[in-house]
């Protein structure tokens, strides 16, 4: 008898066919792997490099005697401290497995095959990705200084548009767009669009006209805002987005989230480090340094970056971009490039401590002597 054949590929949904993983920034117990380094520093995922707050910690503790249980599939304690911090009813938040999971449900609620998603050249790859995966007809909108061109955006919609997805400020360029540019935006969409506004790097922000998009909502029915604790509140290896939005999208959202998306570990380790306010507070100010730190440095290089308001910086290294991230990996430092997002002469680089900002700046300087381009 012989042996069945299954041609796997001719049985994948249309939109999944064609998809490629999105890759994340490599681990330290990777290069520790690969190599047989022992000192590592990794500046390559936007992680806070302060940690996680105290109080998340501590609540994380307390929570390891229950792991038997299922956790409260509503989150309905983190909600209601999301709730009374933001100022909105709780009905207004889903809760994701970091908020690249919300990101995916917006697509699975709102998209059906062949309808459209605008999306910036140089944004999050996550937006396309969740988009093809439901053969969405995608849009993507060259961008204007590496960040969004919000009018090339609205001009870009049009009757089949379902979402567009902004990212402010953008990963991996750190731009962002200011209230003015936003609103003048969000006035010209269409009823039957909805413009996801991601905020995933909100807390680091230092410019004074920078829209939050939470207290726009009552003004525009059809915006969502997604936010996370993986970044300022340093949770990233626990996973806790969200999404707030109008009473109407939340619901529809909930049909299709998992009940159990976020684990009781996530739920109340979010739920401390909201109320740690000073944690935050410090880890912004901490990064402003770190980005002068580096900037200087750049400077001193004689290299050029595009100027972030988030947690990381993109330097422009050159040609010889990829040689260089090699060889900063072979030093034992973790630097993310960004070739797959059409900046190939570009490495990001996550702030760290002025410890690990001094040894990624000496390490870049040798990468570069090694590349013949310092």
């Amino acid at each position: 008898m012989s042996k069945k054949t299954l041609d796997v590929e001719s049985i994948t949904a249309a939109g999944v066919r064609h998809l490629k993983p999105y890759q994340p920034g490599k681990s330290v117990e990777e290069l520790e792997r690969d190599l047989g380094l022992s000192s590592i520093i990794k500046l390559a995922s936007n992680e806070n490099p302060r940690g996680a707050s105290p109080a998340a910690a501590a609540a994380v503790t307390r929570v390891l005697t229950g792991l038997e249980r299922y956790p409260d599939g509503s989150g309905h304690r983190l909600k209601n401290a999301l709730s009374s911090h933001l100022g909105i009813s709780s009905g207004q938040i889903t809760l994701g497995n970091g908020s690249n999971d919300v990101l995916d449900l917006l697509v699975r609620c709102f998209v059906e095959p062949g309808e459209g998603v605008v999306v910036s050249d140089h944004a999050f790859a996550v937006y396309a990705l969740a988009a093809q995966s439901v053969n969405a007809a995608i849009s993507t909108v060259p961008a204007l200084n590496y960040g969004h061109d919000l009018e090339a955006l609205a001009q870009a919609v049009n009757k089949t548009t379902k979402l567009i997805f902004i990212a402010n400020p953008n990963n991996p360029t750190g731009t962002y767009v200011g209230s003015e540019e936003l609103l003048r935006f969000l006035g010209r969409v269409p009823e039957k669009a909805i413009t996801v506004l991601d905020e995933a790097y909100f807390e680091y922000v230092d410019n004074h006209d920078y829209p939050n998009g939470v207290e726009l909502l009552e003004r525009f029915p059809g915006l969502v805002v997604t936010r996370t604790f993986s970044k300022a509140y340093g949770l990233a290896g626990l996973r806790v987005g969200y999404a707030i939005a109008s009473a109407a999208i939340t619901e529809i959202l909930n049909r299709v989230r998992q009940p159990f998306n976020v684990n009781s570990l996530a739920l109340a380790a979010a739920e401390a480090a909201l109320s740690d306010e000073q944690f935050v507070r410090v880890s912004r100010e901490e990064n402003i340094k770190g980005i002068n730190q580096l900037c200087r440095g750049f400077e001193s290089l004689g290299l050029s970056w595009i100027p972030s308001s988030g947690n990381f910086i993109c330097v422009k290294v050159g040609s010889m971009a990829s040689q260089i991230y090699l060889s900063m990996l072979g030093q034992g430092v973790i630097v993310r490039p960004v070739v797959n997002y059409g900046l190939p002469e570009y490495l990001r680089v996550t702030i760290g401590l002025p410890q690990e900002n001094h040894r990624l700046l000496e390490t870049l300087a040798l990468a570069l002597s090694e590349a013949g381009k310092a």
